[in-house]
């Protein structure tokens, strides 16, 4: 996804337009909203204190709106080329139920396998309606400031609509 879309994909969540969002950038009024869809078009790529500016006002993590080089497949494999020079990785094949062989990664790393966990445990709370799918969102978007290891500690930025309902640990 590039960092356009990212923007105008967070912006409209917070319910935002193009010039509220500009104006809150500091962008003149006459133009803010204008300079907004440069970036959200990708005709204008906003430099790095530009990003922190925008997840500023955004309230999210900046690593949810700086552009990643995953977008495509060559460039999921050279990442996890890389991972497997740190957490080194195995990969085994899986039977599935229909009879189609997948392949796993196995990797090295408790706090990976910790990440993980809570994330699957938000998608199945989404799931199972415990959370909306813009608490989900709000967690993912301020990750990981929002994490809290599945319900064992309290997280250093809300993200529940709700914070006292109880969750479900694995």
């Amino acid at each position: 996804m590039s960092i356009g879309d990212r923007i105008r994909r967070i912006r409209n969540f917070r319910g935002l337009t193009q010039k509220e969002f500009g104006v809150a950038l500091g962008f003149p009024e006459g133009s803010a909203d204008v300079r907004v869809a440069q970036y959200e078009s990708n005709v204008r790529k906003p430099k790095e204190e530009l990003i922190h500016k925008m997840a500023e006002v955004l309230d999210v993590n900046y690593m949810s709106i700086y552009e990643t080089p995953l977008m495509d497949a060559e460039d999921v494999m050279f990442t996890l080329f890389e991972l497997d020079e740190r957490y080194p990785i195995s990969i085994e094949d899986c039977q599935t139920a229909d009879g189609r062989t997948r392949r796993t990664i196995n990797y090295n790393s408790q706090l990976i396998d910790s990440f993980l966990r809570e994330w699957q445990q938000r998608k199945k709370d989404l799931a199972d309606g415990k959370i909306s799918k813009a608490e989900y969102m709000e967690w993912k978007l301020n990750w990981p400031d929002t994490a809290d290891d599945c319900g064992k500690h309290l997280p250093s930025k809300q993200w529940r609509d709700n914070p006292t309902a109880t969750e479900d640990t694995e």
